[in-house]
């Protein structure tokens, strides 16, 4: 948690953490990256620690983007086929896949120990990427308290005359329609 309390954000503002914040509760146990007693204390901890930060009025929303083990090995497979993604397929990546069921159980622990009322884990299917992103955000603009804003609804004020103005028959290079 430590190297996260600096970047929290102030009144008005807004931080998105990536999934990293959670590596102690993941990632690291099954990677051997930390003791289980570093692992232990951190299931114990955060949930507190989240809960004083939502009494401080932040809002704290968070995401799990679950996928399916095919949709995981097909996306991999795409990496190491596909020339233009291979750079995106690294060696964590090869190992999640061989641990897939220590990582799935580690993520049931730290679902049991972290999800409260106050900093509840939303998932979000995430076979289909676009469909994943959109239902992400749609939820989290759903979950962001908001006032509506008074509106004054201009006129629009007549066109210029146009003392004869003519468009040139001029050869623009129009992009091609494609959607």
């Amino acid at each position: 948690m430590q190297r996260y309390i600096e970047r929290f954000p102030a009144a008005g503002e807004v931080i998105l953490f990536d999934r990293s914040w959670y590596n102690r509760a993941n990632v690291e146990p099954v990677m051997g990256f930390c003791t289980k007693k570093q692992y232990k204390r951190f299931l114990k901890n955060v949930p507190a620690f989240e809960n004083y930060l939502c009494q401080d009025g932040i809002i704290l929303i968070k995401y799990w983007f679950e996928v399916s083990m095919e949709e995981q090995t097909r996306r991999f497979e795409s990496r190491i086929e596909d020339p233009r993604k291979q750079w995106k397929l690294s060696p964590m990546d090869l190992e999640s896949h061989h641990r897939w069921y220590d990582y799935s159980r580690s993520k049931d622990r730290m679902f049991e120990a972290t999800d409260s009322k106050w900093a509840p884990w939303n998932v979000v299917n995430g076979d289909d990427k676009k469909k994943a992103r959109l239902n992400c955000i749609t939820h989290l603009l759903s979950q962001i308290p908001y006032k509506k804003l008074p509106f004054d609804k201009p006129k629009l004020p007549p066109r210029q005359d146009s003392k004869g103005y003519k468009e040139p028959d001029y050869p623009y290079r129009w992009v091609p329609d494609k959607f």
